[in-house]
């Protein structure tokens, strides 16, 4: 098999699937572990593990994700309170922490393997877990505590309460479902943070070493640097360039792009480069002519988009910070919507969640053609993202911008509420 096709994706054709004798931790007899190599959305690479053994029958499954450690943690709040919610499919890798603040319950990561589950059946597997250890304890104040905390998540199992779960993983690599995508989800909430010092050394990442060395300072607005870095499709070695640039009628921004030798992927994405304004902008873009398709367009990481007519409404962090055109990002939120939705596609997905997607993938299609009037709204609390004028510097009637104080919990997710900007160099 060739190199780049060891991770195939999903499908209906067969597998390949690597069968090999293997021992049976539970009679000591030889068993048979079977392993597929596969690529699903939203996980990557992973390598789906089973084990069965003839001898006793005892059976054991688990995920293994194979795939490079993502560059930012990820966080999901999930608030459950109808029995959708419980069915919610999950992707838990082995690095992820599973938390229920009701009861502060929680199952660390590294103590269970990856899986491929719903929220039903994560509460399921602590139960069975919890059961099991009840079973061994002696009878005291101790299983007394113990039996009574297992009926509880019995109860949040069968949804007597409302309840949230947590779950949050510094690797990356761990997903829960969306149902209403590509709208947003009111019951879930979803952070991609840095990760600290300490996570990356817990994950195996080694920081790259300060260089004490003086070094002569470059010219940053005509120089383009470069950095070795690694391909997040592949895993072999490359170059990111990037070079600072000023955005005409707006700010300088940092461009960077990923070009891969190896299997040809190639990624490019946009940062600030003047660090966070006093006011969020809101802009809102009636498009409507061919003009309008080739209107230059800013999004940093921040901002959010969202069609009106389409109900569609990517977060923060759905799209990466870019520099392209309207088209453009209506083109990549299309292809982003048709590639990495999987609870969507498939035989198993229902008839009438891959029908509503397949008409907005469509129509968002027929926006970048210029076939379907759309207006595009861009929310960037950091006030980072620009929309390029046809009549600056004099006002552009298809085009609307606001600029807004942020709220208090868009400052808070900034980091801006526990900065201090005075008095500071007093301090001992």
């Amino acid at each position: 098999m060739a190199e780049s096709e060891v991770f195939s994706g999903l499908s209906a054709d067969e597998a390949e699937v690597t069968e090999m004798e293997s021992l049976c931790l539970n009679c000591r007899g030889n068993g048979t572990t079977r392993l597929l190599l596969t690529r699903i959305p939203f996980y990557r690479e992973v390598v789906i593990m089973s084990f069965r053994c003839e001898h006793c029958g005892w059976h054991n499954s688990e995920l293994q994700p194979a795939a490079c450690i993502q560059p930012t943690g990820v966080r999901y709040t999930l608030t459950v309170s109808s029995a959708q919610d419980l069915n919610r499919q999950v992707v838990r890798s082995d690095s992820a922490t599973v938390t229920v603040p009701e009861l502060e319950f929680e199952i660390p990561a590294k103590t269970q393997e990856g899986s491929v589950s719903t929220v039903e059946g994560l509460l399921q597997r602590a139960v069975r877990g919890l059961e099991r250890s009840l079973e061994d304890a002696q009878p005291g104040p101790l299983r007394d505590k113990l039996a009574d905390f297992v009926a509880r998540l019995r109860q949040l199992q069968a949804l007597e309460r409302p309840f949230h779960l947590v779950l949050d993983d510094p690797s990356g690599n761990s997903f829960v479902e969306n149902p209403s995508a590509p709208s947003s989800d009111p019951s879930l909430s979803v952070v991609h943070y840095p990760r600290t010092k300490d996570q990356d050394r817990w994950l195996g990442v080694l920081a790259p070493e300060e260089d004490k060395k003086e070094e002569e300072e470059e010219d940053v607005h005509r120089d383009v640097l470069s950095f070795p870095t690694d391909c997040s499709e592949c895993g072999a070695p490359c170059e990111t360039r990037m070079k600072l640039t000023q955005v005409p009628h707006f700010k300088e921004v940092v461009i960077m792009a990923t070009v891969c030798e190896r299997c040809g992927h190639r990624t490019s994405e946009v940062k600030g480069g003047a660090g966070i304004e006093p006011l969020g902008v809101r802009l809102e873009l009636r498009v409507s002519r061919p003009a309008d398709l080739a209107r230059d367009v800013l999004k940093s990481e921040t901002c959010s988009l969202r069609v009106p007519e389409l109900d569609l409404d990517a977060g923060q962090g759905v799209v990466a910070g870019r520099f392209t055109t309207v088209e453009g990002l209506l083109e990549e939120m299309r292809a982003q919507l048709s590639r990495e939705n999987p609870f969507f596609q498939g035989d198993s997905a229902p008839e009438g969640r891959r029908l509503r997607m397949g008409t907005v993938v469509d129509r968002l299609g027929r926006a970048a053609r210029g076939e379907l009037p759309v207006t595009l709204v861009l929310d960037d609390p950091c006030g980072n993202s620009h929309v390029q004028s046809l009549c600056a510097p004099d006002p552009d009637p298809a085009l609307t911008v606001v600029r807004y104080q942020r709220s208090f919990e868009q400052d808070e997710a900034l980091g801006l509420n526990d900065i201090r900007t005075e008095g500071y160099q007093q301090d001992p």
